[in-house]
């Protein structure tokens, strides 16, 4: 064609085009092809080895027979010489012979090849007996796989299964980087839908010490959630099965999940888990590690102890007379939680104690009042609590259900100003019984009351410098940072929630005062890296959600205990000011804290001294021995267990007894 150059092709690459063509044209050419290129290199060869020999016969026909026989050797087709017949009939026994040789070694290859693929697609059964079964994959099984496999430190064998709708390779291969070395503890993964009874099979539910649940990543995870129970009761049939713990996200679901877990199911629901974890630290600033030193394993945690002899006496005994545990409470015969008891409350002989030790080992008892310090006593040195201003930056769905805990635990008088992204949507009145949110949120200014918190809605971008500045964060005493939904932030959800802690940070250092930052992260990997300032906290819901699980998994009779511990209006853990306990001009023992606790009618369970080699800035120790002494300090915290509510007494809140001035409120400018 006129304008194109001529191309030249070399002879090789013409022959290189057609040889790959007829390679490429069928299965035949391909044999053919390879018989040439055999014979090419077998006969010569051959015929060299025999021309070469010295001892070959001399004539031409005698050493065509040798080449002939060298030939046959080399490719198995048998060494007959003679008549042509004689020798064509060598040939195909030869051949039929090298294709039954061959197909029989690729058949029991394909077969091992088959055997191999479908072990590593997790198809095989597990045969074990009182393991663990995780079903599902979520941000929490790291955590949930990780503190089953810590709750087995010390036991011979054990076994841990995870059943997953995922690859098995990819599955070991990412929790053998999360968790590292798991000691005798065996971690086994199968691919699978857990709400298909055939897969759920392959995890043996039926002879595992405890099965759980988590929660889908999705939308439609809820649902998932409650066809995998479904599942695994028709997988039981009418054995009672192991002990199961189920998470779902919306509470919509929790009553079907209760019923289809059966009679020995415990269903939690992580969202409003989260959104109380969240307004604790936003109340109670520095519970966060207290939170997660009680539910992880490789501490201090609760357990249930009985204690016999000790029936008969007071609680407020016990509580001293007790030299390895911190006792928080009791549990009675029927099952009844009581954290916390009145001092007087008399224990009965089937009583078990809640306590906080490092295993649920027998208890020693010894006479602790000696240990008492009687001239140690302390005035109660509470004031009232201000109203607080808290500043939320952020709406996704567990938002209702903060702002509903904030109002039932806040100081009548308290203001929370919600600041949403256009993009975002606020309910008017954001309850869980909410009506469905509108498209956009309210307009600035709007107030809603929730019982003792005045709610007022703003719109702003918390990652825009200018709107964030207009805000004044600085003028408040907590800012609330909210991670986004999932959608187009699904694969890294905390990118957006550092860069608005990155502004914050900022917009500190121009003022010069840090307000403390309550932030919710997804991933737990990233609270190393979140520009915290002092009194700020990092809140991983879904890690504490799947402490949780693994601690009710392990103890089904805890669940009660913990549902009292997070539920509104029952016993609550608290810090408290050490100098409300203890003097602060010489050492006294953990029993003289003890004893004022008790006299305020609280449990000391453990104390948060300040510790400047520490993450944190602080360090958490429960169930100190009673006989232990320190001087303690303004710095230093008690842990203690308290009946929750509003009206509970001023905490001395240790971001507010540390600089921020009482009449804060007042002088505070007014939100735009």
């Amino acid at each position: 064609m006129e304008g194109q150059r001529r191309r030249t092709v070399s002879l090789r690459a013409r022959m290189r085009y057609r040889f790959d063509n007829t390679l490429a044209a069928s299965t035949g050419r391909l044999v053919g092809w390879l018989a040439v290129t055999c014979l090419g290199i077998v006969v010569p060869a051959s015929a060299a080895m025999v021309w070469t020999d010295p001892s070959s016969p001399r004539s031409p026909a005698a050493r065509l027979t040798a080449v002939w026989r060298v030939s046959a050797e080399t490719l198995r087709l048998g060494t007959v010489s003679g008549a042509p017949p004689r020798m064509l009939l060598s040939v195909l026994l030869g051949l039929v012979a090298l294709l039954y040789v061959s197909t029989l070694i690729g058949l029991i290859t394909t077969g091992f090849a088959d055997r191999i693929t479908e072990l590593r697609r997790g198809r095989s059964t597990v045969v074990e007996t009182g393991h663990a079964v995780v079903l599902g994959w979520s941000e929490q099984v790291f955590t949930v796989v990780g503190e089953l496999v810590a709750a087995r430190v010390g036991r011979r064998g054990g076994a841990v299964a995870v059943l997953a709708d995922r690859d098995k390779t990819e599955m070991e291969e990412a929790l053998a980087a999360a968790l590292g070395p798991t000691g005798g503890t065996r971690l086994i993964c199968r691919s699978g839908s857990p709400a298909d009874p055939g897969a759920l099979e392959l995890v043996s539910p039926g002879s595992a010490h405890s099965v759980l649940v988590l929660p889908g990543a999705d939308g439609e995870g809820d649902a998932e959630t409650v066809r995998t129970l479904l599942a695994l009761r028709a997988v039981l049939g009418a054995h009672p099965g192991p002990p199961v713990v189920a998470c779902v996200r919306d509470e919509r679901y929790r009553t079907a999940a209760r019923l289809a877990a059966g009679a020995r199911g415990v269903v939690l629901e992580s969202d409003r888990t989260a959104a109380g974890l969240i307004a604790q630290s936003a109340l109670h600033p520095g519970l966060t590690p207290v939170l997660r030193e009680l539910l992880d394993f490789a501490g201090e945690e609760f357990h249930l102890a009985a204690a016999p002899e000790q029936a008969g006496r007071p609680f407020g005994d016990v509580l001293l007379d007790c030299a390895t545990a911190a006792v928080a409470g009791l549990v009675r015969a029927g099952g009844t939680p009581l954290l916390n008891p009145p001092a007087h409350t008399v224990l009965a002989a089937r009583d078990r104690l809640v306590i906080v030790a490092p295993d649920d080992s027998a208890l020693r008892w010894e006479d602790g009042r000696s240990l008492v310090d009687p001239s140690a006593a302390t005035a109660d040195c509470r004031r009232p609590d201000e109203p607080s201003r808290f500043l939320l930056l952020g709406w996704n769905r567990r938002a209702p259900h903060l702002v509903d805990q904030l109002g039932r635990a806040a100081r009548p008088g308290s203001l929370l100003h919600v600041v949403t992204h256009p993009t975002e949507h606020a309910p008017p009145a954001p309850l869980p019984c909410a009506p469905p949110p509108p498209p956009l949120p309210q307009p600035r200014g709007s107030v809603e009351p929730v019982e003792g918190l005045t709610v007022t809605f703003g719109v702003a971008d918390p990652a825009d410098p200018s709107s964030v500045r207009a805000l004044a964060p600085d003028s408040y005493d907590r800012v609330i940072v909210l991670g986004p939904e999932g959608g187009e932030h699904a694969e890294r959800p905390d990118d957006r929630t550092l860069l608005v802690l990155l502004l914050l940070r900022a917009l500190a250092q121009e003022s010069g005062r840090a307000t403390p930052v309550v932030v919710e992260l997804a991933d737990e990997r990233n609270r190393a890296l979140a520009p915290l300032g002092p009194g700020s906290e990092a809140v991983v819901g879904g890690q504490l959600t799947g402490l949780l699980m693994a601690q009710v998994a392990q103890n089904g009779r805890l669940a009660a205990v913990f549902e009292e511990l997070f539920s509104a209006g029952g016993s609550a853990l608290r810090l408290r000011p050490a100098p409300r306990y203890a003097p602060t001009d010489r050492a006294v023992s953990f029993a003289t804290v003890v004893a004022a606790a008790r006299e305020r009618g609280e449990c000391a369970i453990g104390y948060r001294c300040h510790d400047p080699t520490a993450p944190t800035g602080h360090r958490v120790r429960l169930n100190p021995a009673k006989s232990s002494s320190r001087v303690w300090s303004d710095a230093d915290d008690i842990v203690v267990l308290v009946r929750d509510g509003p009206a509970e007494g001023g905490d001395g809140d240790p971001a507010t007894r540390r600089g921020a001035p009482a009449d804060v409120a007042r002088r505070l400018p007014r939100i735009p």
